[in-house]
């Protein structure tokens, strides 16, 4: 029978008791410290808010992700998510205090004094533990005995990527080879047991727990040897061999009808992430519709005067894996743009499948000119200032779009896209992205936008903090760079 290892919270049950041992021990410190000694459980109030700091650990832990690959951080790495971890205790705790009217009562320099302590202590705590347990796994005599079949040229290989990690609970006691090749009687400090034709004995007389077979693909697949190890009831763990390398992205094991298959995606998302990235988007979209409601009454009038017809412009736009759906915007060009796109493209700007140019004159008022000759209509304005965009945090809402995602392309960019392009869509699009904050004046090279976008879609954790570092950063750039440029097209099709 095959044990399988704790998954989720309880395989970090100890790191779990250390923050919990390290909050109430920075919680009692920090009340001697501003009030004397005392026992601070004697006190309803306190003794309710030190409950209370346990259950907002346990929120913490399970709608964050303190303890994921905790025993591979460094200490800078560790450090952070400690920080993290306790700032999100603390602020669901002052949360409690003031929805419970408490936050005049209870003294806030002892609150200050236990988010410190608690840093302070937690860090220790972890990294105290993390060394203890990767030091006892060391040294400690494994639980379990597996043996390696693989074939002579992938032998150390496996070996290595088998005992590359923090944590184990085999050891490996022999290495059969899947190729006959006598000769070789260690690989790596570890004995070689035979081959596919001999291992079977080894296995049925020694002690074994586990097999792990590496697939060659140069070799016959070893389905002899698979039914006998499982006849002997050990646990076979099979590896996908040339597979592997096809499987990119984020892959997992799960049943759809009575198949268990193995899933491969560019990136996966957990509900609670999901739910997360919904909420935000429908804040998002909420604020932003009010503002959209807002604009009507100044711009909307401006347009109409300038330009006849509907100040709203909607157009079939592609959506995540080629979803369609209608996007909004404020009409920033004569109603007679669509058509007069064919004849503008041979000065399109864009390398590659979007519509892009400079001085476009089929914006609204691009005739008006300033001083320097650049347009200055009413259209030049709201799209300089990107103020069109509005309209589609009513996408958002619906949730047709995301705040931050990838621009939808019309539809007959869609029909343009190579195999390599469709990755950009893989998630839903967005108000903004890499791409509008990487500086879209300056990128004209379609293969760039991609590139951008499929970035932020494989890595999305890792390039948020770099988003909303350009996000901040970039604003008084492609500002100044549009006054000089005159950003007319914004690299989409409203025409």
């Amino acid at each position: 029978m095959y044990k399988k290892s704790p998954q989720g919270w309880l395989k970090h049950w100890d790191f779990i008791l250390v923050d919990i041992i390290c909050l109430q021990l920075a919680f009692v410190v920090a009340y001697f410290v501003r009030m004397g000694f005392g026992n601070p459980y004697s006190d309803q109030m306190y003794r309710t808010v030190a409950l209370v700091f346990v259950l907002c650990q346990l929120v913490v832990m399970f709608l964050g992700q303190s303890y994921k690959e905790i025993l591979k951080r460094g200490y800078y790495s560790e450090f952070t998510k400690t920080a993290k971890h306790v700032l999100m205790v603390m602020l669901l705790s002052v949360l409690y205090l003031f929805v419970t009217q408490q936050a005049d009562t209870y003294s806030r320099l002892t609150l200050f004094y236990t988010a410190f302590l608690y840093l302070c202590f937690d860090y220790v705590g972890r990294v105290w533990r993390k060394e203890y347990v990767i030091k006892r796994n060391a040294t400690a005599k494994k639980e379990k005995s597996m043996v390696v079949v693989a074939s002579l040229a992938e032998a150390e290989e496996t070996i290595q990527k088998l005992m590359g990690g923090p944590i184990q609970n085999f050891s490996i006691s022999g290495i059969a080879l899947l190729d006959q090749n006598a000769g070789t009687t260690e690989i790596a400090g570890i004995p070689v047991i035979g081959n596919i034709d001999t291992v079977g004995e080894y296995l049925c007389h020694e002690w074994v727990d586990e097999v792990f077979v590496k697939i060659d693909e140069k070799e016959p697949y070893p389905q002899k040897l698979i039914d006998e190890i499982i006849t002997m009831g050990m646990t076979v763990h099979l590896s996908l061999g040339e597979m592997e390398k096809s499987l990119s992205g984020q892959n997992f094991i799960e049943r759809i009808g009575e198949y268990t298959v193995i899933t491969s995606s560019i990136n996966t998302a957990s509900p609670k992430q999901m739910l997360y990235k919904r909420l935000m988007d429908i804040a998002g979209g909420i604020v932003g519709c009010l503002c959209t409601l807002l604009l009507i009454i100044i711009i909307g009038p401006m347009i109409y005067i300038k330009s006849p017809g509907p100040i709203f412009f909607s157009q079939v736009r592609i959506g995540k894996n080629g979803k369609k759906f209608k996007i909004y915007k404020f009409r920033s060009m004569y109603m007679d743009a669509e058509a007069r796109k064919a004849e503008l493209m041979s000065q399109n700007k864009m390398d590659g499948l979007m519509f892009k140019m400079d001085y476009d004159p089929r914006i609204i008022g691009s005739e008006k000119k300033d001083k320097n000759g650049n347009p200055k209509g009413i259209g030049n304005f709201i799209r300089k200032t990107s103020l069109d965009e509005f309209p589609q945090f009513w996408n958002v809402l619906k949730g047709d779009m995301s705040l931050v995602g990838t621009r939808p392309p019309t539809v007959d960019e869609w029909e343009q896209y190579e195999l390599h392009h469709r990755s950009r869509m893989s998630t839903k699009p967005g108000i903004t992205g890499m791409w509008q904050v990487s500086g879209r004046s300056d990128i004209t090279d379609f293969e760039e936008v991609v590139k951008l976008d499929t970035g932020y879609i494989e890595k999305p954790l890792s390039l948020r903090t770099c988003l909303i570092k350009k996000v901040c950063t970039s604003q008084a750039q492609q500002k100044k760079r549009r006054s000089v440029l005159e950003q007319n097209g914004s690299g989409d099709t409203e025409q």
